[in-house]
Order: C-alpha cells, then sequence, then structure tokens
C-alpha cells in the first residue's frame, strides 16, 4: 500500500511558493496532481470562503482520503488525468498548480496537459510547474526524465513569466496564457 504523503512535503519552501503565486481570496485553483493534498490545504486556506481550490488527482485511493478529511471546505477532490479533458469548465481557473508531476508525462501527456491547462485557465490566469533541478541530487528521476527551465519553457507554448528557486533542489516556474 502507497503512502499517503506527497514527496515534497518538507522539501520545498511553502511559504515562497505560496507568496510568489500570489493567491487572492475569491479566486479559483487546480492543485493538479495533488496527491494527499498537503498543499491544497494550504491554498484551501488562502482563498478564503469566497475561493475554490480542486484538487485532482488520477489515484483514487489518495483522493477517497482527502474526500474524507476536506468535508465542507472549499476543496472539491477530484479523481481525473489533467492530461485528458476534465469536467472543468472552460475559462474558470486562476491557477494550475503541477508539482513533480510533469517529469512523468510522456510526450502526448504533455500537448494533452497544455491544452487542458490552456482551455480551464482564465485569460489572466497562470500556470505553476514545480520541478526537481536537472543536475545530481540525492533523490528524484533519473536526469534524462527531469527537465531544466529552459527545457520546460521550450515544450510548453504558453509565456514564462517567473523562475524561481523553492528548494535546494527545485524550481517553479510560472507561465501566462498567450
Amino acid at each position: 500500500m502507497k503512502k499517503n504523503r506527497k514527496f515534497s512535503e518538507g522539501l520545498l519552501n511553502d511559504d515562497l511558493i505560496l507568496r510568489c503565486l500570489n493567491i487572492k481570496s475569491g479566486q479559483t485553483v487546480l492543485d493538479a496532481g495533488c496527491g494527499n493534498g498537503y498543499m491544497t490545504k494550504k491554498i484551501s486556506k488562502l482563498l478564503g470562503d469566497k475561493g475554490k481550490v480542486y484538487a485532482l488527482d488520477s489515484e483514487e485511493e489518495s483522493i477517497r482520503i482527502l474526500n474524507e478529511q476536506v468535508k465542507e471546505s472549499n476543496i472539491e477532490p477530484i479523481v481525473d488525468d489533467i492530461t485528458n479533458v476534465t469536467r472543468l469548465k472552460n475559462n474558470s481557473i486562476d491557477l494550475v498548480y503541477l508539482a513533480l508531476v510533469f517529469h512523468i508525462f510522456s510526450n502526448h501527456q504533455i500537448n494533452g496537459f497544455e491544452k487542458e491547462v490552456k482551455r480551464i485557465l482564465k485569460p489572466d490566469g497562470q500556470l505553476a510547474i514545480v520541478n526537481i533541478n536537472k543536475s545530481d541530487t540525492p533523490f528524484g528521476p533519473p536526469l534524462e526524465k527531469r527537465f531544466s527551465p529552459e527545457e520546460l519553457v521550450k515544450k510548453l507554448s504558453l509565456f514564462p513569466k517567473n523562475l524561481i528557486k523553492i528548494g535546494d533542489h527545485f524550481y517553479m516556474q510560472l507561465l501566462a496564457k498567450q
């Protein structure tokens, strides 16, 4: 049985991430690949009663457990795959947050992910991708699976806004719809 814990928990500078995401009360956020929802819960607090966060993951067990933990909150857990069309409405999301998932996508999945993100993001919305550096680290996927910030920006046709170091071995790339 998998532990219901996010690998990055404790390794990333969550406060810096949240500050750089500039989340405001009343926004709608998607935590794609949310795992156990530890960042979903932090985002939820920043959104307030008028905001909403969708916690999306393809692993049914993670979503089932999260659903039990967040009843009567502004969090809506969803079992789905962000590389395909989801049930989220067009132009409905202010921020899509994807942490330590991008490296597992195939080229086909990357294309599907980009198409879905462009569909669901509001015109002024942004995408935040957290990745592990493409360098020797004591953990993480093989180097050939990782993306440098430059490779990530070339792979997606979204406008790169900001690149932030968010831990010893991690970065976050902020992108916007063009």
